[in-house]
């Protein structure tokens, strides 16, 4: 049969491999390598040896260009040709490499993101890579560590303590940027020193409220309220309330009320005046660590105030004081 014979039925014809090439868009030195392989063997030969292929040829010659560009290499791809494995198999296994490569790629780009935003030294980007490869367990134990650290010594709740050991980062499977970022900002967060020394004053301040005889209510219930309460001073605030309106003055007489029936005291001028001393003075790394948390686990951000927020609470309190 003429090779350039166009009459003959597609089914039947045969090609040669220039017109195999132009057919396919591959160079001739590519499908003469995957025929040298025996992945894609000529169907005949023309009486001067050159090599003549078939309609299934051109297909299995698709099927390798698609293939070799998911990854996979000639061996896998003549197995599945000669099917010594099943096509489903072989993406299975590329579609694990695939994912796998994503999660590098996820991770590699986080980090640099951050070289960039930090302008990191050679040592800190080297610890950024290694935090970032962290295990569920080696993650744990870095807030196991920060929390023995800074409530060692001091009578600080113990239901308070389990639950805030027990608020973990667990990246997921398949972490976005964001959620690497926040893994790499709150690991470099818990270890700054002036940051623990920050929480362990919170803590000694609390352990001096229980050695006084007095308690905060820290069961779920509470701790709801009060995020309530929170949400609802952000929402305020974003809405451009006055924080010396009506309104303002409401919400935050039932959120000083709340926090003086925590600390058994009076909800009265002076307190009002020491607790917006106390926002004043508050540690806004305190909020970013929750905020850290709930990005890595995908947590609502519920209770978390901004510097805005915070600003706008202070004049909100000051002034019902007067």
């Amino acid at each position: 049969m003429n090779p350039v014979d166009d009459t003959a039925p597609p089914q039947d014809r045969l090609y040669t491999i220039g017109e195999l090439a132009h057919r396919t868009g591959l160079p001739v030195k590519t499908i003469r390598f995957y025929s040298d392989s025996g992945v894609v063997p000529p169907t005949d030969r023309t009486h001067s040896g050159y090599r003549l292929y078939d309609i299934e040829a051109v297909t299995r010659l698709e099927l390798v260009r698609t293939l070799r560009e998911l990854g996979a290499g000639l061996d896998d791809i003549h197995h599945v040709l000669s099917s010594r494995t099943t096509l489903g198999h072989l993406a299975r296994t590329h579609l694990d490499l695939v994912e796998n490569q994503l999660r590098q790629l996820t991770t590699r780009r986080a980090v640099l993101r951050a070289v960039v935003k930090q302008d990191s030294t050679t040592e800190e980007v080297r610890l950024m890579h290694e935090l970032a490869k962290m295990s569920d367990e080696e993650r744990d134990r870095i807030i196991d560590e920060f929390w023995d650290e800074v409530t060692e010594g001091l009578n600080v709740n113990p239901e308070f303590v389990a639950w805030m050991r027990s608020a973990k980062p667990h990246l997921p499977d398949n972490p976005s940027t964001e959620q690497v970022e926040a893994w790499i900002e709150l690991a470099e967060l818990v270890n700054d020193r002036s940051f623990r020394d920050s929480v362990r004053s919170m803590s000694a301040e609390q352990a001096r409220i229980r050695d006084a005889g007095q308690e905060y209510d820290f069961s779920q219930g509470r701790v709801e309220e009060s995020w309530d309460v929170m949400d609802e001073i952000t929402e305020m605030r974003q809405a451009g309330t006055a924080p010396d309106s009506q309104q303002a003055r409401a919400l935050v007489g039932r959120f000083a009320s709340m926090v003086a029936h925590d600390r058994a005291t009076d909800d009265d001028a002076r307190f009002r005046s020491t607790l917006a001393d106390e926002f004043e003075q508050h540690d806004l790394r305190q909020i970013r660590y929750w905020e850290l948390l709930a990005t890595i686990n995908g947590w609502p951000k519920r209770g978390m105030l901004s510097a805005e927020d915070t600003t706008w609470l202070v004049a909100a309190l000051r002034t019902s004081a007067k």
